[in-house]
């Protein structure tokens, strides 16, 4: 670890508990000087008394901030005492360093669960009547017109038991209405659980609760998939240079279906054996349900999950279960990376190309940067996998700093990749088809539900329209707290994706008072309606932020299609990632370019890999597949590529594009975001940052450093902040970590200003 001087400690006495929230300064003695580093473990005296007691420290730093005489000095170093808190104390340190945030902030990344946390026990309502006492019960119940005792009893006789706290809330009940149910013999109050852990729902599913679950559960004897020859030759390399002591990171290039999960479980196994823990990160929550379930049937129970839907009560018992060496492996999105695993050897980031390992609130940190880091400094082998590996990953592959590996076949020896057709809607336009749904896609859906096989589609928006604007006078409604509009959604409200405003649709415009007020745009549940006209008989699932909101509705909703409860599968994006359905034979991209007209340099990248990846959804069996791309720009060459599912074509058109243009992984660049609730303030605040960059030609000579800005963001204004933008290009890392401490230095002391900085290289 890299040593920082220093004359002064701040330490945490105790990590386990909310005294995180609170560090003590003490002073550095001279003979540890240059011996301390973030999350070294001391001796301290505490207390009144003086105690003796462990802290451990998480930054050093020159300026006291307590009399000097009253600081009391640290006794010595804890010898050999590397622990999994120390690590992460130090990741934290490293994090702060390298992202630009508070050491608080950073600390409270890496160190999330820092109490137990009490639940209140999960209770269910149980109908133990006989029959004729059901009945007595029920008649008197209507001659006394006891409705909310009538709609109880309604619902026990559909189901029996009915959770207690939902069915309290619904039917406006209280314990002393229960208690006369109770003392009669009728119902019963039961305590099911002290709280879900997130492994039970799997564990019912194998279990047997469902026929086609009961099938998939290891029986004795179950052994794990037969690896083919590439997955074979790739996970016998990776655990060769793992047992010689190699750690480069890995990344493995398999095309959608190439199996390379099978091949994580092989690493996870070779690595569990010698009594290592492993991390699986995944980008989406929605891929936890169908990853847990194949990681459970091959680890069982020393397989545990973490995601941001858990209660809090239910992260800290997991937390705990890492900690206490009770589990060998952890999966979930970036927080998972933060698992206190004593024995860590194994971190595997899936679908690594996906932004949603890029933390946006503070320290705005990339996980497979951090996971990168953790690796190094507990000695842990870092994996990469991914169809469509990011540039910057691909690049250090290419360079050598990466060991690449690549799977070019699928798994199963009768799959093949879907067959792709791009649909030019300006023909469709031409042909009088005003529908969202071309001719030929039509065509595929009707003959797919005529098989009883299941579809796919999916558009780059949730919600039933994207907004709705006045035909007089042009204005769109917008959000007054942000610089967006407002999404229209099929109860007739209007919702900013952002901040959460919502409003009923107004019948006159705001502007101008003019009725002529309309939805423009199409989103998911606008396509629902449009489905279930088109396809009376088929049954259709939407899946979107809205109808996932809830706990558990991203399992409700896979699990129903996974079952064949469904025809049709209509969502965001979040349905063509990493999911695995072996009756889907058809895939559609309603809007492929929707993508192309972000304001960011990644846009054609992320196309690219969108479909890419939705491709991958169709055909993993042995029934052949399909993928209409529709879109407006059918010449496009992400949309080519991606239809040709040629990632090293693509890769190499778009270098040309970033070096041509001075983007990453061409060249380094420095994002500073400024933002205040006061745009006076803002306005000064960007105006330092312009001065100071007019000065980099002094303090660099001989450097090139071009800048722009700053300038509004894509997003002015978000839940009334508003927001301002300094880009700047560099290839050196230091001159860039240099110029952002340049602006922490510029804008301290100005009251109200925020500064998140984002470092692509």
């Amino acid at each position: 670890m890299r040593t920082l001087r220093g004359i002064y400690a701040n330490i945490i006495i105790d990590i386990s508990h909310e005294s995180v929230d609170r560090v003590f300064q003490y002073r550095v003695p001279e003979r540890l000087w240059g011996k301390l580093a973030a999350g070294q473990q001391v001796y301290i005296p505490f207390g009144a008394g003086n105690r003796r007691r462990k802290g451990y420290v998480v930054e050093l730093t020159d300026r006291p901030e307590y009399e000097v005489s009253k600081l009391k000095e640290i006794e010595g170093i804890v010898r050999e005492s590397v622990t999994a808190q120390s690590q992460l104390i130090w990741l934290a340190w490293w994090m702060k360093e390298r992202y630009g945030s508070t050491m608080n902030q950073a600390l409270k990344t890496v160190l999330p669960v820092k109490q137990k946390i009490k639940e209140a026990p999960k209770r269910q309502i149980r109908l133990i009547a006989k029959e004729d006492a059901f009945r007595e019960a029920l008649a008197l119940a209507q001659r006394r017109k006891y409705s909310a005792r009538l709609r109880l009893f309604s619902l026990l006789k559909e189901k029996n038991p009915v959770p207690y706290d939902e069915t309290v809330n619904r039917l406006n009940l209280t314990a002393a209405a229960l208690r006369p149910l109770e003392e009669a013999g009728l119902i019963r109050v039961e305590v099911v659980e002290k709280y879900r852990n997130p492994l039970l729902e799997m564990k019912r599913l194998l279990a047997g609760e469902r026929e086609e679950a009961a099938e998939a559960l290891p029986a004795a004897g179950w052994q794990p998939p037969v690896l083919n020859e590439q997955q074979r030759m790739v996970s016998q390399a990776i655990c060769r240079e793992y047992d010689q002591g190699i750690r480069s990171t890995c990344l493995i290039h398999g095309i959608t279906g190439s199996g390379k999960t099978e091949v994580y479980m092989e690493l996870i196994s070779h690595v569990t054996a010698q009594e290592k823990q492993a991390i699986l990160l995944i980008p989406e929550i929605s891929l936890t349900w169908q990853t847990v379930m194949r990681f459970y049937l091959r680890f069982g129970n020393r397989v545990s999950v973490l995601h941001s839907r858990m209660s809090a009560g239910e992260r800290y018992d997991q937390y705990e279960r890492a900690r206490t060496g009770d589990i060998d492996m952890i999966i979930g999105p970036r927080s998972a990376l933060f698992a206190p695993f004593e024995r860590l050897g194994l971190i595997i980031i899936d679908e690594e190309h996906e932004n949603a390992y890029q933390s946006e609130l503070a320290p705005r940190y990339d996980a497979r940067e951090a996971a990168g880091e953790l690796a190094r400094i507990s000695g842990a082998l870092l994996v990469l996998g991914s169809a469509t590996p990011s540039m910057e990953s691909y690049t250090k592959a290419l360079l050598g700093e990466y060991h690449l590996f690549k799977l070019t076949c699928r798994a199963k020896a009768d799959a093949a990749l879907a067959q792709t057709e791009i649909v030019d809607l300006r023909e469709e336009l031409r042909a009088k088809n005003r529908s969202i749904f071309s001719r030929r896609l039509k065509e595929l859906l009707e003959d797919r539900l005529s098989k009883g096989e299941q579809s796919m589609l999916f558009i780059n928006r949730r919600g039933y329209a994207n907004f709705v604007s006045c035909r007089s006078c042009g204005e769109a409604i917008k959000c007054p707290h942000c610089d967006v509009t407002l999404t229209l959604h099929r109860d007739g409200s209007l919702m900013c994706h952002y901040c959460g405003h919502r409003i009923a649709q107004p019948k006159l415009c705001p502007a101008c008072g003019s009725p002529y007020i309309a939805p423009f745009g199409t989103g998911t549940q606008k396509i629902e309606e449009m489905a279930a006209k088109m396809f009376p008989k088929a049954r259709i699932l939407r899946m979107d932020m809205d109808t996932t909101s809830k706990k558990g509705g991203h399992q409700e909703i896979l699990s129903a299609f996974a079952r064949g409860e469904a025809d049709i599968l209509i969502g965001t994006q979040m349905i063509v990632k990493g999911h695995d359905f072996p009756k889907v034979t058809l895939v559609g991209a309603l809007a492929a370019d929707l993508s192309l007209y972000a304001p960011d340099y990644r846009c054609n990248e992320e196309t690219f890999e969108l479909l890419t990846q939705a491709a991958g959804r169709a055909g993993r069996s042995s029934i052949p597949g399909n993928m209409v791309i529709q879109t407006y720009q059918p010449d496009h060459y992400s949309i080519q590529m991606a239809a040709r599912q040629d990632y090293e074509g693509f890769y190499e058109q778009e270098m040309n594009y970033r070096r041509l243009l001075g983007y990453p992984p061409a060249v380094g660049l420095l994002t500073l975001q400024i933002s205040d609730h006061r745009e006076d303030r803002l306005d000064r605040a960007a105006g330092a940052l312009a001065a100071m960059a007019e000065t980099f030609p002094d303090r660099f000579p001989g450097k090139q450093i071009p800048f722009i800005g700053p300038v509004n963001a894509p997003v002015y204004k978000v839940n009334d902040i508003y927001r301002k933008i300094l880009y700047i290009k560099n290839e050196n890392y230091d001159i860039l970590i240099h110029i952002r401490k340049m602006a922490e230095a510029c804008l301290e002391g100005l009251e109200g200003v925020a500064l998140q900085s984002d470092l692509d290289l």
